[in-house]
């Protein structure tokens, strides 16, 4: 059995760090349907702007709003305007495609990578 990578959201901007939320990183629903992610699922989250990186959930954001919210702890970690890469992992014996989608800076989808 492997971790092997199943979803990314690639080169995404933080919109919002809400230090006062409990935890978790709130995105657009649209992407997270888009890279087939599922709300309460636990991400990686690297920030390509200082190479920061961390472990949190995902939590469902308005759908169509372009949201990329760091909440909690994590807000410390990763700022607003940040470029970032949000993957999914899942552990299997066989190899799988990953989904993988490049999004503009207004995290709005642009296409399969």
């Amino acid at each position: 059995m492997r971790w092997v990578l199943r979803s990314k959201i690639h080169k995404a901007t933080v919109t919002d760090a809400n230090l006062n939320y409990v935890g978790s990183i709130t995105i657009d629903h649209d992407l997270i349907e888009r890279a087939g992610f599922w709300p309460g699922e636990k991400v990686l989250v690297v920030s390509n702007t200082t190479g920061a990186r961390l472990e949190t959930y995902v939590i469902k954001g308005e759908r169509g709003s372009g949201t990329i919210c760091m909440n909690g702890a994590s807000s410390h970690l990763i700022k607003k305007g940040e470029k970032i890469i949000i993957m999914g992992f899942e552990l299997t014996d066989k190899p799988i495609e990953p989904k993988n989608i490049l999004v503009d800076h207004k995290n709005r989808f642009q296409r399969i990578l």
